[in-house]
C-alpha cells in the first residue's frame, strides 16, 4: 500500500482550491488546511490588509511559515494562495506532498471572484485580464505539480474527480 501524502491544491485565484479543498477533506475525513486563512489569523489582518499595509513579501514570508507547519503535520488537504507555488524554494520545502493543480480558464476564475474585494493581486478594471496576466507569470508552475485536472465544473464535481486522483496517486 502506497504512503499517504499531503494534497497541495495549487492553482489560479477562483480556481477552487479552498471551496473543493472543504469538500475534499470533508468527505476523505482529515483536515484542511486553507493558507490564506491561516496567514490572515497569524497577521491580525485579512489578506488584503496585509498586502495594503506590509506589503506581498511580508504575506509571502508568513505563508511559508504557515506552509512549513502545514507539511510538518499529519498528511492532509492544503490550500496555497494562489502565487506559493511560485516563490523561491517553496515547492522543494513542499517535500514529499502530491501537488494537484486545479486548472481553470482565467475568465472561469473571474466569474468566480466576482464581487470578492479580498483579492490584493486582483485589483483593477478588469480581473480576467489581471488572472490571464497571473496565469502567463504562475502556469510553468502550476505544471510542475504531480497532476493536473480541468476544475472548470461543479466544486462538488471537482472534488469528486480530486478524490478519485487522491486514492489512486496519493494513498488516501
Amino acid at each position: 500500500m502506497m504512503q499517504r501524502k499531503h494534497l497541495v491544491l495549487v492553482g489560479l485565484p477562483g480556481s477552487g482550491k479552498s471551496t473543493v479543498g472543504r469538500l475534499v477533506a470533508e468527505t476523505l475525513g482529515t483536515a484542511l488546511t486553507d493558507l490564506d486563512r491561516i496567514v490572515a489569523g497569524a497577521s491580525g489582518r485579512s489578506v488584503a490588509e496585509l498586502f495594503a499595509e506590509q506589503g506581498e513579501p511580508a504575506f509571502r514570508r508568513i505563508e511559508r511559515a504557515a506552509m512549513d507547519g502545514a507539511i510538518a503535520a499529519p498528511p492532509h488537504v492544503i490550500a496555497p494562495g494562489g502565487g506559493w507555488i511560485a516563490e523561491p524554494g517553496n515547492l522543494e520545502a513542499a517535500g514529499h506532498a502530491w501537488l494537484l493543480y486545479l486548472a481553470v480558464a482565467p475568465e472561469t476564475a473571474a466569474e468566480r471572484l466576482a464581487g470578492d474585494l479580498s483579492r490584493p493581486l486582483l485589483a483593477g478594471p478588469d480581473r480576467g485580464e489581471s488572472l490571464r496576466d497571473l496565469l502567463r507569470q504562475r502556469e510553468r508552475w502550476y505544471r510542475r505539480a504531480q497532476d493536473e485536472i480541468d476544475a472548470a465544473g461543479p466544486p462538488e464535481a471537482v472534488a469528486r474527480l480530486v478524490i478519485a486522483r487522491a486514492r489512486a496517486k496519493a494513498g488516501w
